[in-house]
């Protein structure tokens, strides 16, 4: 276990022995907390408290707080649910898919973006409990065997929802524990605290690095990541149905579930991106992701964002083709309506400004990189937000229609999200390795096994 690494490795630059891998990746667990750390934590922990607030609030006074109206009935709640379902996508690609399809470049980003799905699926849950109205009769989403006899609609996509998103957050839960199983027994075994040896041991589950292990632990992983990956596409396809399978204009198209799963894995890719650039400066980890990590990303970005702009051509052409005068209606209301300018910010984001990414030099330099992932985000947000609102908000009837517009409660419970989102990846940076010790060693020794290989010493 003493070769190193060369510029013919594809995970860094420069030399690092498999020694150096291990500190550099554990560094941030032995050392106490910067003050970079500490800003970060009281921003983000700022605008979770203001979302824990307006939430509490919203609770005691009711959705009445909202702008949810009539016709728009579903309004931010549902956005902000689908975004974070999104934003989750990205995390199950890279680890199950790509591990799957043997790309080793995954190595380097796989643990952080599967990290990344769990905090985006809690931000997402949130969101249709408290829409719900009365928070606490969640539990009757689930259903379960009551003497009332009385038992949810199967045939509504809302409870297909429920059974999709909580199938998905426990496969990928399984399969990150699954695979921090290893790093914690090379964090028991350099540790000399006390308290933490015993947690990292417990979490360990005994492991000791023998090839038995390995041989079981590779047979786990390769089973998991088979079955995470029909998840990635059955989640959005299910979330697709809340809208496709209605009767409203604009909401009522087969396209819809292909066209959510690549807007779903565009978005999730793109969050990843913006969030690793900031991990790596602040972690000292550009030697182990990489500039050559995060352009693959990027040409992922270019091929899902083609894949989203030929949806919203498909959109208008299925329109045309139709004959239907109401669906015709809807998306030119769209382009041309009250809320244009959502649609206008939607296609720039998402459609124009990542074909930047065809140029290597901006696909490479980092300031540029990171406006463009942050825009993507933004266009993927009111891609959500032009679909909810602009088909609720003008439908059949002219008497009906109406307005929407958020309030500062609808404002702030989104800003809460991601105050979430951005506490839990900045503990999670500090408490476990953001990629993988295990995985980096196999690829940087030479191994062959199919995953995590090189340490099977009986």
């Amino acid at each position: 276990m003493n070769a190193e690494y060369t510029t013919e490795a594809p995970l860094v630059h420069g030399r690092l022995s498999l020694a150096q891998i291990e500190e550099l990746v554990a560094k941030p667990l032995d050392t106490k907390p910067d003050k970079k750390f500490f800003i970060a934590l009281t921003i983000s922990g700022s605008f979770l408290l203001i979302g824990a607030v307006l939430l509490a609030l919203s609770f005691y006074k009711g959705v009445g707080l909202w702008g949810n109206n009539q016709p728009v009935g579903w309004g931010f709640p549902i956005v902000n649910f689908v975004f974070w379902i999104g934003i989750g996508h990205a995390g199950t690609l890279i680890s199950a898919i790509l591990f799957l399809l043997r790309q080793k470049w995954r190595t380097g980003i796989a643990r952080f973006a599967e990290a990344m799905t769990i905090f985006a699926v809690m931000c997402a849950g949130i969101f249709p409990i408290i829409h719900i109205g009365r928070p606490w009769l969640g539990g009757y989403l689930i259903p379960y065997p009551n003497q009332h006899g009385v038992w949810v609609n199967f045939t509504s996509p809302l409870i297909w929802d429920v059974f999709a998103v909580s199938t998905y957050f426990t496969v990928s839960l399984v399969f990150w524990y699954t695979g921090l199983i290893p790093d914690f027994a090379t964090l028991r075994d350099r540790t000399t605290h006390k308290i933490k040896k015993a947690v990292y041991a417990f979490f360990s589950l005994g492991w000791r690095h023998s090839n038995r292990h390995w041989q079981h632990y590779e047979k786990a992983y390769v089973l998991l990541a088979g079955f995470a990956t029909p998840l990635v596409l059955s989640v959005h396809t299910i979330v697709s149905f809340d809208f496709a399978v209605s009767i409203l204009p604009g909401w009522h198209t087969t396209i819809f579930p292909p066209y959510f799963v690549a807007g779903a894995i565009f978005s999730g890719f793109a969050m990843v991106v913006t969030v690793l650039i900031l991990v790596r400066k602040i972690f000292n980890l550009e030697n182990i992701i990489t500039l050559n990590h995060l352009e693959k990303m990027n040409k992922i970005i270019i091929a899902t964002s083609l894949m989203v702009g030929y949806s919203y051509a498909m959109e208008f052409f299925m329109a045309w083709y139709s004959g239907v005068p109401e669906e015709q209606f809807v998306f030119i209301n769209r382009a041309f309506g009250p809320y244009a300018w959502a649609y206008w910010i939607m296609v720039s984001c998402n459609v124009l400004i990542p074909q930047l990414f065809w140029f290597k030099k901006i696909r490479r330099t980092i300031p540029a990189m990171m406006v463009i992932v942050i825009l993507v985000n933004v266009g993927m947000w009111f891609e959500r937000f032009v679909i909810v609102v602009t088909s609720l908000h003008r439908d059949f009837l002219p008497s009906s229609w109406g307005m929407y517009v958020p309030t500062i409660y609808d404002l702030g419970i989104l800003l809460g999200s991601f105050g979430l989102f951005f506490t839990l990846v900045i503990l999670f940076t500090k408490s476990l390795p953001v990629v993988s010790i295990a995985e980096i060693k196999a690829v940087a020794d030479g191994a062959q096994p199919t995953h995590h290989g090189g340490e099977s010493n009986d």
